[in-house]
């Protein structure tokens, strides 16, 4: 019924989200009460702020670490849950065009933040216009909670729930895929520290570019001094980004590397210098799904196998660095990966295993009166006859009780992801919006 009003207000939909791609907003974590994610994040969240308030909606700043959009009234509250802030990205990377300057070609937008997370907020926002304007009244309130950390260590969520802001009732995050998610996998990010040393070969550096953990590394280096003849080599690998929740769609160049490494570094040497990391190799601590050391079959249930990503490689004062980022089953407990990964010292006596960040997984049973109130609207407004799925990704919908991940990629489309030339299909951004607004009418009328 929202139809009408949401085609009148494409373009400036279309408009919102190429203004919104313009800011770089990398999560920062400054440690500035001020700006706690950086000025990019500051500037993303006040755009986005102004721009619902001019649309007619109340809004509000938390401190700079998050804020929401909400009309309505009633006790009882419908949440979207989504997020503004963007993993990095760069022309060098392999971009058509700049990532941080919006394109529009062949019926798309092209930038980073397009379909993760900015291009869904933005048809979330414009579906709250359509009710809205529709002038029907509604006894719950609908608040879009807006975050700039979520790529991170979800500081912001944690800030909303610190301060005492308001537990949604029912909502759904607009940050994964159509038609529904009725599970996510649980996440676990790990560090691994080793001291390294080699005896010809002095290790100068190892450089990933930063690579953040949750996503597949497209580059690794290492540059090596021979402490006898003085000579500098250094060795690249190039692999392909993706996300850290399908690792089998990238290819991973800090694998690369050490799987190439003693073979080119050791033909004049008659004992293996990298002992460590091949080890870590033969143990399957590189395997992209279950690391033999971990169990001899894989780890999986419905919600899909356990995936492993090494994220990060590094090398400061002697100490060996390692970044993992995990998706673990939903029936799989997060305590017994983790000690798995501690018995690791029972080889290594030295090494230091650190975890860094865990998710608990999200589930919710496919016979639920809320995913299947999502799925059937997603039937209804594309004629579609899909089920709801479970990912390996995490969204906010995990930070709240009674939510799940909702669109906006559609079955069977590329997830652009994290990708190089990411970006949201013209007509995917209309028709999420219009499947938005009747979730939110049919979750408004819900009783709970």
């Amino acid at each position: 019924m929202f139809d009408e009003i949401i085609e009148n207000q494409k373009k400036d939909m279309i408009d919102s989200v190429c203004q919104l791609i313009g800011f770089q907003s990398v999560s920062v974590e400054t440690g500035n009460p001020e700006i706690p994610f950086g000025e990019e994040c500051k500037s993303a969240l006040e755009y986005t702020l102004n721009l619902a308030e001019k649309l007619g909606f109340r809004t509000k700043n938390l401190d700079g670490y998050c804020g929401y959009i909400e009309f309505g009234e009633g006790k009882e509250m419908v949440g979207i849950i989504g997020h503004l802030d963007v993993v990095p990205a760069q022309v060098a990377d392999g971009w058509t065009t700049p990532p941080f300057e919006a394109t529009i070609r062949e019926n798309k937008i092209y930038g980073r933040g397009a379909i993760d997370d900015k291009g869904p907020v933005i048809a979330s926002l414009y579906a709250m216009k359509a009710l809205l304007d529709s002038g029907i009244h509604f006894n719950k309130r609908v608040r879009l909670i807006l975050g700039l950390n979520e790529e991170k260590s979800w500081k912001c969520i944690q800030h909303y729930k610190e301060i005492g802001e308001e537990t949604p009732t029912i909502g759904f995050s607009p940050d994964a895929d159509f038609p529904c998610i009725y599970a996510e996998k649980g996440i676990l990010s790990i560090r691994l520290r080793h001291p390294f040393a080699i005896k010809n070969e002095e290790i100068l550096n190892i450089d990933c570019k930063n690579n953040a953990l949750n996503v597949v590394p497209k580059y690794c280096s290492i540059t090596l001094k021979n402490n006898q003849s003085g000579a500098i080599s250094e060795l690249e690998f190039r692999g392909t980004s993706a996300h850290a929740a399908h690792p089998d769609l990238g290819d991973n160049a800090i694998t690369k590397l050490v799987k190439d490494l003693n073979s080119k570094l050791d033909r004049n040497c008659t004992e293996n210098e990298f002992t460590f990391l091949s080890q870590l190799y033969e143990l399957g601590l590189f395997d992209i799904t279950t690391p033999k050391f971990l169990s001899n079959a894989p780890i999986q249930d419905e919600s899909g196998v356990l995936t492993s990503n090494v994220g990060f490689l590094g090398f400061e004062n002697h100490i060996l660095e390692i970044g993992l980022n995990l998706r673990v089953p939903v029936n799989t407990s997060l305590a017994e990966i983790k000690e798995k990964y501690c018995k690791l010292i029972d080889i290594f006596p030295d090494l230091e295993v650190e975890f860094i960040a865990e998710q608990a997984p999200l589930y919710v049973p496919k016979d639920s009166q809320l995913v299947k109130t999502l799925t059937n609207i997603f039937h209804q407004k594309t004629g579609l006859n899909s089920n709801a799925i479970a990912i390996g990704g995490g969204t906010y919908a995990r930070a709240f009780p009674n939510c799940v991940a909702f669109g906006a990629n559609m079955p069977g489309q590329k997830d652009m992801c994290h990708q190089v030339d990411e970006f949201i299909d013209l007509d995917t951004l209309l028709l999420s919006t219009k499947i938005y607004a009747e979730a939110i009418y049919a979750l408004c009328n819900t009783d709970q």
